[in-house]
């Protein structure tokens, strides 16, 4: 035998108090996991911002340096700061993108 299932798809309209079960269970995970604050916020574009940065003048130091000891007709510090710049940007945009799939994740995690 099966058993019925209202509120599911299986086709059959969802009860008043399915719906009233339902919403009373978001507003509890709501009240359990507050959404993060404006210092998340800030702290998550500082650590972007540093993720950009510290590739950024690591290449440029590095470049001054084979500067300084090995002269040439190429500039080292500009290749190892667009370097450095590059590998900044795919940094960040790895961190952004995980943190992304994270709070995309995180409910259908908690659901079960």
């Amino acid at each position: 035998m099966t058993e019925p299932t209202v509120g599911k798809t299986s086709g059959v309209p969802p009860t008043l108090a399915s719906q009233i079960g339902d919403q009373a269970t978001r507003k509890l995970k709501a009240r359990r996991d507050p959404t993060p604050g404006v210092w998340f916020g800030l702290g998550m574009m500082g650590l972007v911002g540093w993720s950009v940065v510290v590739p950024t003048l690591l290449g440029a130091g590095l470049g001054l340096w084979l500067d300084k000891q090995h002269p040439g007709t190429h500039s080292w510090t500009l290749a190892l700061l667009v370097a450095g710049l590059t590998l900044g940007c795919f940094n960040a945009w790895h961190w952004v993108t995980k943190e992304d799939q994270a709070m995309r994740d995180e409910p259908e995690t908690r659901d079960e």
